[in-house]
């Protein structure tokens, strides 16, 4: 596959996330791929998102923000991180509750989501510098769609019926997630403190 059928293949998956989500995860749990190559991907969309943060860390700085935000290291190992745990979490949780779904099929639709992510966060980090409140809205839209994208993945993933055991997966997953990152945080915090100096 060249790189033209690529981006033509990208741009009818994300129309059809778009338009009817359960179809679109059901294609892309169809495509089968192999476990290495999806944790790969994984890792290269935490590391996309962490230029795209660290960038817009460097053009507009805050002094609000806690040190460890400012080492790149450091954010990939969290963002990585919470990829995994949020992964994990939504599998495992679906299976417990009656999910039919494979760790793999959940891998794939995170993959997935990463990388409509990526495309939204590329247009919300140019409207920065161009019209700062449009940005916030669409930061904002995206966030609430991006939701409503996930809860309609754990359904197709764990095979469910309804979205009501779909947004409990989520629900539950949520409060593992939270547990996890707030031991990430303690972890990157520690080694941040070794990369950025106090000031």
């Amino acid at each position: 596959m060249n790189g033209t059928d690529l981006r033509i293949l990208l741009t009818n998956m994300v129309v059809l996330a778009l338009r009817e989500p359960r179809k679109a995860a059901d294609q892309i749990i169809g495509w089968r791929l192999d476990r290495d190559t999806l944790w790969t991907a994984l890792a290269l969309a935490a590391s996309v998102n962490t230029l795209i943060f660290s960038l817009s860390v460097v053009l507009q700085p805050s002094e609000a923000m806690p040190a460890f935000f400012t080492s790149p290291l450091a954010m990939f190992v969290l963002l990585s991180g919470v990829l995994v745990v949020t992964t994990h979490g939504l599998y495992w949780t679906g299976r417990a509750i009656g999910g039919q779904g494979e760790l793999g099929d959940m891998l794939s639709l995170i993959v997935f989501l990463q990388i409509l992510r990526i495309l939204a966060q590329i247009v919300i980090f140019v409207l920065m510098f161009v019209s700062p409140g449009i940005s916030l809205l669409l930061s904002l839209a995206t966030g609430i769609f991006g939701m409503w994208l996930l809860v309609n993945f754990i359904a197709a993933a764990h095979r469910f019926e309804t979205l009501g055991r779909a947004i409990g997966t989520l629900l539950i997953a949520m409060a593992m997630i939270v547990l996890g990152l707030s031991f990430l945080l303690s972890i990157v915090g520690i080694a941040a403190q070794g990369v950025v100096p106090n000031v």
